[in-house]
């Protein structure tokens, strides 16, 4: 396979034994070398699990599966297509111990905040935030910091964006899997999410409940200036403009990443002792007709790709 150009925006492989297939609005990636092991990072939307099996038997072979797949976190567009790709690779599911209450159905994720700015964050109320149910398929990770079958890859805990978040990390050329704790598109507004304009920003906001961790998380993935980063949505960026850029996002946190006003800001949601999420009262917000307009077109753009993603031939490397 062929190393793509950064700047396009498709499936390609942005780093030796990492490539990217995106899923409509967010981005799986596969780590290893063809011809020796590798895991899947993240599942993407309901839905492309036919897709996501395509595009590893044309870079793996034919009845490729992995060794592992290793979760971010568990929010709904990460793992969408875990249970059906579950049911054709008998693999196991790893994903950081605060994680596991929102995996094997002991809690679901605290209220996304809708008032934070941008149509993406007006649909948020009706994505889904219900647990899954994992069971015993789902683990935690190791406790050494290393990834199954991956010696060289280690993971990072990276909080915030939710309370297990985890980005991974590859030491030797500082090749960063960032998950949400950052990402490279203004996620909260539609049109960017849409069209991927690139945009270094903090994690997408009406879903991140705890700022002061999420900035935290940011600033130590900033200390490791990462040569690549890969992130759950948005293209990936390198070099000397991502880490200028991520060092800058990591000093002025509130003012480029934390929204004004929001439910979270100053009023993180914490767990309690039931495992149960407690999340701050919603502050009064008046309802408005772009917000119904900018939900109706996010569903109908998800469910158009969706279909489409079932229709269309992959081609992947």
């Amino acid at each position: 396979m062929q190393t793509e150009p950064l700047r396009r925006p498709g499936r390609a492989e942005v780093a030796p034994g990492v490539a990217r297939l995106r899923c409509a609005i967010v981005n799986v990636y596969f780590l290893g070398e063809p011809g020796g092991p590798w895991i899947l990072v993240d599942t993407g939307l309901p839905g492309f699990a036919r897709l996501i099996r395509k595009a590893a038997e044309t870079r793996f072979g034919q009845g490729a599966r992995p060794e592992a797949i290793v979760l971010t976190h568990g929010h709904f567009d990460h793992v969408g297509s875990l249970e059906a790709l579950l049911r054709v690779w008998d693999v196991p599911v790893y994903a950081h111990e605060r994680e596991l209450p929102f995996l094997t159905g002991a809690a679901s994720y605290p209220p996304p905040d809708p008032w934070v700015g941008g149509g993406m964050a007006l649909s948020s109320p009706l994505f889904p935030r219900s647990p899954l149910h994992l069971g015993a398929r789902v683990r935690a990770l190791h406790a050494d910091f290393s990834l199954p079958a991956l010696p060289e890859w280690r993971w990072i805990h990276t909080p915030g964006h939710s309370a297990g978040h985890v980005s991974l990390f590859r030491d030797s050329d500082r090749v960063l899997v960032a998950g949400d704790a950052f990402v490279t598109t203004r996620q909260e507004s539609l049109l960017s999410a849409l069209l991927q304009r690139r945009k270094l920003s903090g994690p997408p906001a009406y879903f991140t409940p705890n700022w002061t961790d999420a900035r935290a998380s940011v600033e130590r993935l900033a200390a490791l200036e990462p040569e690549v980063a890969a992130t759950g949505h948005g293209v990936p960026m390198r070099g000397r403009r991502l880490q200028r850029g991520l060092k800058k996002l990591a000093k002025s946190f509130e003012r480029r990443a934390v929204p004004r006003g929001g439910r979270y800001v100053g009023h993180a949601a914490y767990t309690d002792a039931e495992a149960r999420q407690v999340a701050p009262p919603t502050p009064p917000r008046p309802r408005a007709l772009s917000g119904l307009v900018a939900t109706l077109l996010a569903l109908w753009w998800l469910r158009r790709r969706r279909v489409r993603a079932h229709q269309q031939e992959l081609h992947f490397g």
